[in-house]
């Protein structure tokens, strides 16, 4: 059996209570007008294997696909060569709780532009709460 040299990083979580119903925080993270509003700006359609590009600003344009859509519970997609982000919403009597998990992260890894997964993963990660709290404000507005 042959070794892996590959070492995990562990997942990026952030879950928050958003005080939305499941209803509008679903259609903010599996539309594509709902994710530009809070992420990037992109050309998703809510169906598995649809394949798109998010807009990813200085790093131009991503490719990603879909790969699970569970209406009200979860939607995930692959992003790039090596990323899983997935939204999971839970009701909770008109407020809804949110996890996103960025998942594919691998100290060995260097992303297509260069940089190490062990730098790029710290910054996602402050990343991810700025672009939470905006969903956060999209769907409390």
């Amino acid at each position: 059996m042959e070794e892996t040299t590959e070492q995990s990083l562990p997942d990026i979580r952030h879950t928050l209570v958003l005080q939305a119903p499941i209803s509008k925080v679903w259609e903010a993270v599996s539309t594509s007008e709902g994710i530009a509003a809070w992420f990037m700006p992109n050309d998703f359609q809510p169906i598995e294997g649809h394949e798109f590009e998010i807009n990813a600003g200085p790093f131009g344009m991503s490719p990603c696909k879909v790969i699970e859509i569970t209406p009200q519970t979860r939607m995930a997609f692959e992003w790039g060569k090596d990323w899983k982000i997935t939204c999971e919403l839970v009701d909770q009597d008109g407020k809804t709780e949110f996890t996103l998990i960025h998942s594919g992260w691998n100290a060995d890894t260097i992303t297509e532009f260069g940089q190490p997964h062990t730098i790029v993963r710290g910054f996602m990660d402050q990343g991810w709460n700025g672009i939470i709290n905006a969903l956060r404000t999209y769907v409390e507005a």
